[in-house]
């Protein structure tokens, strides 16, 4: 072959190569930039107290935060205060149904549609705004998580597949952990449509690092009010026929004798002695699991194990495991055993696990009046986000930036309530159809000072609204505008400490501490000196753990100024705020 054509073949090879380069799989879509408010396009982003939905209760749980504001500007605030800090996100966005009121601010159009643009299931556009939409909330949350962190997202047929492609992108096809399906309703009008029902929704769940995050999983299965649920009239069928395998009293670890059965088509007239006539009579006093050696396991709720880790032993008489132990592990009154292996633990570690079902069984959310506030339209079931919530028990942070009615609020009050968790939740919403100030905020007032018949569960809440300072973008930031940025960063700086109660302030300090007043945030925010000193007396007073921030145009100016302070962290103001807020811009979030 001559060499020219040697050449021709060589040079089509890499062209070819950097085609293959250039293409990959996924979700490729017209990306239509959001227009945001003038002040965050020409201004700062911060984070402003608004006592106006805040609730102070005098015990030492947890305090929680609400942000009023578009969560896009909330999650920009949040990248500073809160990188690398969460363990759990849940979020229910818009399912995009053509009816569900999602509007998208397309900036080209702002001027005829100032409100937002109407997406009906027929826009040319309907699933390139939802996804331009989705993807810098999703892109900015990524930063939030910690290594070990999930994001859990409810979503409905609409824009499954659309999501799925994107999460994929954004978080590492690797790191999907779970589709789980979740049946919220039944069909409707049966017999009168010629189509299939729809009665479920789904949960994409990824985590950020599966490397990290297959150390901290810890999976259960269903409860027991939601296997009553789902099998109650096949577990009416086992009781009613045939006969028992067998029946033997068996000993709970640590606590004494209780009574266990394991039957296979139990027959009534057969096991008087169980009074399985008034149980079926009073379905809500027993409990009925499946046992992961076969059959049933029948027991009085209240003789389960509602705390801790436990287990009850039997040995069976017939059976595959006749003569041999067998153990039913339960965790906070749950069986973790019931699928597949036994489930294994040695001094409280998790040595094997058993695995969860994706396939939930979640009563309709309308059907409940959680947190005594009236509203139906759109809201989660509380027993989906507990459930969700409750598979880490270590978990101290979690955010919902489409906090709508509360539902994660109220999820994480009552788990911390149940396991005396000290859980912390962030919830983010706009004001839209006054959902804040007419359900968000008195829901979780309601569970935490009690209502109508309700004792409270107590925490704390803090509010804050999103606001904007100086007179130009975060790229072209002036020095005046760092010295505004500097002057206004309290609340900012506060909560990226967790010190959120302001306990002294003047026109050039401030002081804040937490609610246990075990540790305080000390910022020194004007560029002049005149009260430094002052403020240096005020930090040396200070007995507990202090982050100092002071303001200055370069790094570590004043760290001598409290070397001889063992438990100063000093850091500056503003430049690090900026360069995250850059970073927001380099995601594509900003059309600059």
């Amino acid at each position: 072959m001559p060499d020219n054509e040697i050449l021709k073949l060589q040079k089509e090879i890499e062209r070819l190569k950097k085609s293959i380069k250039r293409q990959k799989y996924g979700l490729v879509w017209m990306n239509i930039p959001e227009a945001f408010e003038d002040e965050v396009e020409n201004k700062l982003p911060i984070l402003k107290e608004n006592p106006k939905y805040s609730i102070n209760n005098p015990d030492e749980k947890p305090v929680h935060l609400l942000i009023e504001g578009d969560n896009y500007h909330t999650l920009s605030c949040l990248n500073y205060t809160h990188k690398n800090k969460v363990d759990i996100i849940y979020i229910d966005p818009p399912y995009n149904t053509g009816s569900d009121g999602f509007k998208y601010h397309d900036k080209r159009i702002q001027e005829k549609f100032p409100d937002g643009t109407e997406v009906p299931l027929d826009h040319p556009f309907r699933h390139s705004y939802w996804l331009s939409f989705i993807q810098k909330r999703l892109e900015l949350s990524k930063n939030l998580l910690k290594d070990s962190g999930v994001i859990f997202i409810s979503i409905d047929i609409n824009e499954l597949a659309q999501l799925k492609l994107l999460c994929d992108e954004t978080f590492g096809e690797s790191n999907l952990v779970s589709l789980i399906s979740v049946k919220v309703k039944d069909p409707a009008g049966v017999g009168q449509q010629s189509f299939v029902f729809d009665v479920c929704e789904y949960v994409l769940m990824y985590c950020k690092d599966r490397t990290v995050f297959k150390n901290k999983y810890v999976e259960l299965p269903m409860d027991y009010e939601e296997i009553t649920d789902f099998y109650g009239s096949y577990t009416k069928q086992i009781l009613d026929f045939g006969k028992p395998s067998f029946v033997k009293k068996i000993k709970r670890q640590n606590v004494g004798e209780i009574e266990i059965y394991s039957c296979k088509n139990a027959k009534v007239g057969s096991v008087k002695k169980l009074k399985f006539k008034e149980y079926i009579k009073n379905r809500d006093k027993i409990f009925a699991d499946y046992n992961p050696n076969g059959g049933m396991i029948l027991a009085i709720k209240d003789q389960i194990p509602q705390e801790g880790l436990s287990y009850l032993k039997y040995i069976p008489t017939k059976g595959r495991n006749a003569g041999q132990e067998v153990k039913t592990y339960f965790l906070n009154g749950r069986i973790i055993s019931w699928l597949g292996t036994v489930t294994e633990f040695n001094e409280g570690k998790l040595l094997k696990r058993t695995k969860m079902i994706n396939f939930w069984n979640i009563p309709n959310a309308s059907l409940y009046l959680e947190g005594g506030v009236d509203f139906t339209n759109g809201k989660k079931p509380l027993k989906l986000i507990k459930k969700l919530l409750g598979m880490f028990k270590d978990t101290e942070l979690v955010i919902d930036f489409f906090a709508g009615s509360g539902t994660t609020g109220q999820a994480v009050l009552e788990l911390n309530e149940e396991d005396k968790g000290k859980r912390q939740f962030i919830l983010a919403t706009n004001n839209e159809g006054n959902i804040l100030s007419n359900v968000c905020f008195p829901r979780l007032k309601n569970v935490m000072d009690g209502h109508k018949n309700e004792k409270g569960l107590g925490n704390s809440l803090k509010s804050y609204k999103t606001n904007f300072v100086g007179k130009n973008s975060i790229l072209t930031a002036s020095d005046s505008d760092k010295v505004v940025l500097a002057h206004n960063a309290g609340e900012l700086l506060a909560i990226a400490e967790n010190t959120l109660d302001l306990v002294k302030q003047n026109k050039f300090y401030q002081l804040f501490v937490d609610k246990q007043k075990m540790k305080n945030t000390a910022i020194y925010f004007r560029e002049e000196l005149d009260k430094f000193d002052e403020f240096l007396e005020v930090v040396e007073k200070l007995k507990n753990p202090t982050a100092v921030y002071v303001f200055s145009w370069g790094e570590n100016e004043f760290s001598d100024d409290f070397d001889h302070l063992s438990t100063v962290n000093v850091k500056t103001i503003p430049l690090p705020i900026l360069e995250i807020y850059k970073n927001i811009y380099n995601l594509g979030g900003y059309d600059v």
